[in-house]
């Protein structure tokens, strides 16, 4: 697991490591400056000829240190002062003194040498405001250069907490990040600037964010182990729960039966999928593993049978928006005592009835795209995608609930957890039914006995490692949502033979 902080968040522990640790201010400086080097030589970067355009805050002191390692280092570095004298921070006109007394070139205008390297020192990840002016023009320019080009902490202009791009931002190929890599760096558009990303430890112990809740985490393949549910070699398959399906109205068979494939890929015991009658035939014939049960109009002693039977349930995809459809929402919200997953339809039904949340007695977990969580929300889509963070956080705060909201950065938060923010995945994924696979995976975790916030946030990453894996098979344009099912299939019995590989190397 990795912290992926805001600007405030990382301010507040860069305070903490000075002010509690001890560490002071110029140290971490030129701990940040000799990773970045070093980062920039691992990297293959040619630095033999860098300019380092450095702002007033300490981002413009770790740039002046920068040049100076690189003089050190025997190669050519200037530096373009692109700050003002009067705002500059004490560590700042500390390095920028030791720059000025070594000889080296600082620039107060847009020199018209060339380079091989640009670096971007100018803003941190303070930065709040709308860059305009002559800053705006210096960033115009370094992008303009064909040379590579690496940012200190963050490219300058790219808002840390939501990845918005502040008028204009610098264009990294490499940002080496301090201690944690910021989390507008990894949602759209500021990924699009932030290039390859890579966090260094430069004093700043990362596990200070631990009793933060509103600080983002996200996961690596390398975590997947640790999270999934155990299988015990004494078991049966009641051991790993019994899953209701209430999905896939007339004509929609497809979405109840990949949601529910997905909920025995992942490892859930029994499957029941309760379906339109028209539905029966086509289901039994595709997965003849799950039980199908019918319905032709709205049944509550049935409905009651089958939610007494369930460890946990699923609604919505494919289940349409009819008033029998309706009816099957009200139904089990009002009498469900097991952990919940509404989808699709079920959240474009909920999104008339926001109060049916006020009811619910069971763990919750709601899946909305951006135009659900509009319905949901009364915010337009725009709105979201500005303040998705905000507007997730409000949202989970308000009703009892797991918020998945899903896009190409997809936001997993309920309230008393970390906010997790999904990396993995590609646009192949952006095919009909990715949706209802996401759906079967969460519950089928679910029903292994994992947290509402835990299936959710696995579930979300597994999904996308499943499309990760489909696009190495069938490429980004021609997977299908059935693909993911096998792919999300193969990244876990890779992962379950990698940690048994490594549990006999440790015991050998």
């Amino acid at each position: 697991m990795r912290y992926l902080p805001n600007g405030t968040q990382m301010s507040a522990a860069d305070r903490h490591t000075i002010e509690n640790v001890g560490i002071p201010s110029l140290v971490l400086m030129e701990r940040a400056a000799l990773k970045t080097v070093e980062t920039m030589h691992i990297h293959g970067i040619d630095t033999s000829r860098a300019l380092v355009v450095c702002g007033s805050g300490n981002n413009g002191g770790d740039g002046f240190a920068v040049a100076r390692l690189l003089t050190e280092e025997g190669t050519q570095a200037h530096i373009l002062f692109a700050g003002r004298e009067a705002s500059m921070s004490r560590e700042c006109g500390v390095q920028k003194r030791i720059a000025e007394n070594l000889g080296i070139r600082i620039f107060t205008e847009i020199p018209e040498e060339e380079y091989t390297v640009i670096i971007d020192a100018v803003f941190g990840v303070g930065l709040s405001r709308e860059i305009s002016g002559k800053y705006a023009d210096i960033i115009e320019w370094m992008n303009a250069w064909e040379c590579e080009k690496v940012a200190v902490d963050i490219p300058s202009g790219v808002s840390a907490a939501s990845g918005r791009i502040l008028g204009t931002a610098f264009r990294a190929d490499l940002t080496v990040a301090m201690a944690c890599v910021k989390a507008g760096c990894e949602m759209y558009p500021g990924k699009y600037y932030a290039g390859d990303t890579l966090a260094v430890p430069i004093g700043i112990d990362p596990e200070i964010f631990a009793s933060d809740e509103e600080v983002c985490i996200t996961y690596d393949r390398a975590d997947i182990p640790g999270l999934l549910p155990e299988r015990n070699p004494d078991s049966h398959k009641g051991s790993y729960g019994k899953v209701l399906m209430i999905t896939g109205s007339s004509g929609m068979a497809g979405a109840a039966y990949l949601s529910a494939k997905a909920a025995y890929t992942v490892g859930a015991g029994l499957v029941q999928i309760y379906t339109a009658q028209e539905n029966r035939s086509i289901l039994q014939e595709l997965l003849p593993e799950a039980i199908i049960s019918c319905y032709q109009e709205y049944d509550d002693g049935q409905l009651i049978h089958l939610l007494e039977w369930a460890d946990v349930v699923c609604i919505g995809c494919g289940l349409g928006t009819g008033e029998v459809s309706e009816m099957l929402l009200e139904g089990v919200l009002s009498k469900v005592r097991v952990p919940c997953i509404i989808d699709a339809d079920g959240l474009n039904l909920l999104s008339r009835k926001m109060n049916l949340l006020e009811q619910i007695q069971a763990p919750l977990i709601l899946t909305p795209h951006m135009k659900e969580m509009s319905r949901l929300t009364g915010i337009s889509v725009t709105e979201i995608a500005d303040r998705r963070m905000d507007i997730v956080r409000e949202f989970t705060d308000r009703y009892p609930a797991v918020c998945v909201l899903k896009d190409s950065r997809t936001i997993v938060k309920s309230k008393g957890n970390h906010p997790f923010l999904n990396l993995a995945g590609n646009s192949g994924m952006a095919k009909a039914g990715a949706g209802d696979v996401l759906a079967g995976v969460i519950t089928g975790l679910s029903a292994q006995g994992m947290s509402a916030y835990e299936s959710a946030a696995l579930g979300v990453y597994l999904h996308a490692c499943g499309g990760d894996e489909a696009r190495e098979e069938k490429g980004s344009y021609s997977m299908l949502a059935r693909d993911l099912i096998a792919g999300i299939g193969r990244c876990m019995k890779n992962n379950e033979e990698n940690h048994r590989r490594d549990t006999e190397n440790e015991t050998a």
